[in-house]
Parts: structure tokens; sequence; C-alpha cells
């Protein structure tokens, strides 16, 4: 049995990879602060033995003993990480800084929830980790991008000073069970709307394109790339690399809810990605992993999910 700390451990990703932890006979601890997390995700796990909740902010200090921390804290769609942009940066930085200062102290693996968005918005397609992006520093998506982009830099620097054994994930969009049905981001959009027969918008004329990833196939790459040998790094890309315009997700979702809801446009926001598709033979071949669910599939699950869980 490891003793594992999952920062923002509440929010759809850290639920999701709290409960498969358990299920594999970890003792795991869940910190957040529920800024974004919520309390309904990991309820069912309070009566666990071997779970434990800390109601915590990433930016200060961890007194914990671990085997393994999994830092995924920080807010992840726009409208959740533009609210406070010095927040938000405050989280990544702070947050990589005090989970690399446990790990250094425990002598444990720390695994950093990275993003496709340190890619900007590429001009290599797909992207492989190797790309060093197209990034606005000044534009209102910098606080996420670049506070993604300083934390890897520091889990680099306390690897080679310190030698303190990290593994780096670049996870790009990934949906399911468990998303916030106001976070603005498009499979729970879409979905939502469909649901509730409102107009389902799309930002800009629909063309520009993302690769969706179940959460389960995630869950599954980040416990695999804390699981290889100390001298793997990363970073590696996490993600589905089957390519789905705007539109055609609206298009299936609409179909697969049927709904009577009709498309609109909208202008596309400043520094929003054209193009999103990752390059995952890294993956393939130092974790032996790769995405399973199809986005048919996975649809069909994170749709009835929201018919069962919000009043639409």
């Amino acid at each position: 049995m490891k003793r594992i700390l999952v920062t923002g451990g509440a929010g759809f990703i850290g639920s999701h990879l709290c409960e498969r932890l358990l299920g594999m006979g970890n003792d795991v601890i869940c910190l957040d602060n529920y800024f974004t997390g919520s309390r309904q995700n990991i309820v069912h796990l309070l009566d666990n033995h071997y779970f434990e909740m800390i109601r915590h902010d990433v930016t200060m200090p961890m007194f914990v003993e671990v085997d393994e921390i999994y830092n995924l804290a920080c807010p992840a769609s726009p409208i959740h990480y533009q609210y406070n942009g010095i927040k938000t940066i405050k989280t990544s930085v702070m947050g990589a800084i005090n989970s690399l200062g446990l790990a250094k102290r425990t002598r444990s693996k720390v695994l950093l929830a990275s993003t496709s968005e340190i890619y900007g918005d590429p001009e290599i397609h797909p992207q492989p980790e190797n790309y060093r992006g197209n990034v606005n520093t000044l534009g209102p998506r910098a606080c996420y991008d670049e506070g993604k982009r300083c934390a890897e830099t520091l889990f680099m620097n306390y690897h080679h000073q310190n030698n303190v054994k990290i593994k780096i994930a670049r996870i790009f969009n990934t949906y399911g069970p468990k998303m916030n049905s106001n976070d603005g981001r498009v499979v729970s959009n879409f979905i939502v709307q469909a649901l509730n027969g409102r107009d389902i918008t799309i930002f800009g004329d629909g063309t520009h394109s993302r690769s969706f990833q179940y959460i389960d196939d995630l869950i599954k790459g980040l416990i695999k790339l804390m699981d290889t040998p100390d001298k793997f790094t990363g970073p590696v890309n996490l993600g589905n690399p089957v390519e789905v315009t705007v539109r055609d997700l609206a298009a299936m979702i609409i179909k697969m809810t049927g709904s009577k809801s009709k498309i609109i446009y909208l202008p596309l926001p400043e520094d929003d990605p054209r193009k999103r598709k990752p390059d995952i033979s890294l993956a393939i071949r130092e974790l032996g992993w790769q995405p399973t669910v199809s986005l048919e599939e996975g649809l069909g699950k994170t749709i009835e999910y929201f018919r069962g869980s919000y009043e639409l």
C-alpha cells in the first residue's frame, strides 16, 4: 500500500484519480480548497478508511508523509482561470513549489498535471513534446498557459538540482462524468444546452478542431506515467489523437441527445487555438498507453451523467 497525495483531488480529474487509486489498494489523501472542485465529487469516498480529505490551498505549504504526489490543483477552464488570473498563476507556481518541496523532504515521486495549452495556438500539427509553442504571454489565457509553463520549469530544476523524482504530463482536452456543468468547456456546454433544448453556441465558424479523450483513458495514462522508471521524466502528451471539428461535435451531441437545439455562431475569443491534436508516439513507446474509449462511447456515458445529475 502506498500513501498518495492528490492535490485538486475534489475536482473533475482529481476525484476520478482518487477513486482509481483507492481501488488499487492505496491510502489516498485528497487535498482541495473547493474553488472549482466539489465535495459532491468525493463524498461517496469519505466512509473509506483509506481515504482522507484535507481542505487546504496549495499556495500554502503542505505537511504530510507520502510516497507519491499527483499535483492536479489549478482551475482548468477559461471561465474559472480568468476569473482571478493572479490567483491562477499563484496556484500553478506556488502549488508546484510546495508540491516539489514536499517531494524533496519525503523523497517521494511527484507528477505535474501540465496542459496542452502550453503549445498556444500551434503552428505545428499534431503537437509533439519538443514543440516549444506559439504563445501570447500578455493575453487573457496567459495566466493559465504561462503558469503551467513555469511549473514545468520548476519541476525540471528541482529534478536537476535536488534529484527530485518528477513526472510531467501534458493533458489534452478531457471529458466525462463529474464535469462541472457551468465551466464553459465545449463538451459540457454542448450537452447541457442540448438537453435543455437551448441554442448550442459555437465560438468561431466551427471549423476549429479539438481532440477529446475520455476521463478513464486519462487516469490510466497518469498512473502509467507515475509508474515509469525514475529516469523518465516526460513531458509526455496524454490525449486522444482523433481530431474532430467543434461543429461536428455539436452535431453529434444534438443527434445523441435527440435535441431540437439549433447551432448559433459567436465571435471566437482572443488566443483561442484553431487546432489541437496530440502526437502520442512517446506515450505509446514509453508508457504502453493510448486511448481506447471512442468519442461516441464516451459522450454516451457523459450525456447519461448529465441527464441524471442536474436539474435540466
